[in-house]
């Protein structure tokens, strides 16, 4: 077991992914149907290529995502939310729907009023998703 500053669940989640950058990795993993490290690379966010690396090794250790080889180039990899990764549906819901509330962003107000009034079928829809493999965009870009 990993050494830890805390015994407190809020701050032992947030050693593991507290930062922005590991949260927009899972976002783009849960939510916008991204795999690979060229594809997080190129997502917008203007994340760095050393910060990236770093903060999927991390995930990886942590049980968050997996690393699997692309079944049609296996020098290629491919980056999955595990059991544990796609539990934090609910948070990612969250933070999506309370940033929208109170902050000026790009995501339309008829899509998160209808995120917000239907939970539980989102959360439902983003473990469909992961169980299945579809990497489909469950919401759609911002911006």
């Amino acid at each position: 077991m990993a050494k830890r500053r805390s015994r407190c669940p809020v701050s032992i989640s947030l050693e593991m992914f507290g930062d922005r950058w590991s949260l927009l990795i899972i976002r783009d993993l849960m939510v916008r149907g991204l795999r690979t490290f060229k594809e997080f690379k190129e997502s917008g966010e203007g994340i760095a290529t050393n910060i990236l690396a770093d903060r999927l090794r991390r995930l990886e250790r942590v049980g968050i995502i997996t690393a699997e080889a692309e079944e049609k180039d296996g020098r290629r990899l491919n980056y999955r939310l595990t059991k544990k990764g796609i539990d934090l549906a609910p948070v990612l819901l969250e933070l999506l729907i309370w940033g929208a509330r109170h902050e000026t962003t790009l995501a339309r107000s008829a899509i998160i009023a209808k995120m917000e009034k239907n939970r539980e079928q989102i959360l439902a829809e983003a473990r469909r998703r992961w169980r299945e493999r579809d990497s489909t965009p469950l919401i759609p870009k911002f911006g």
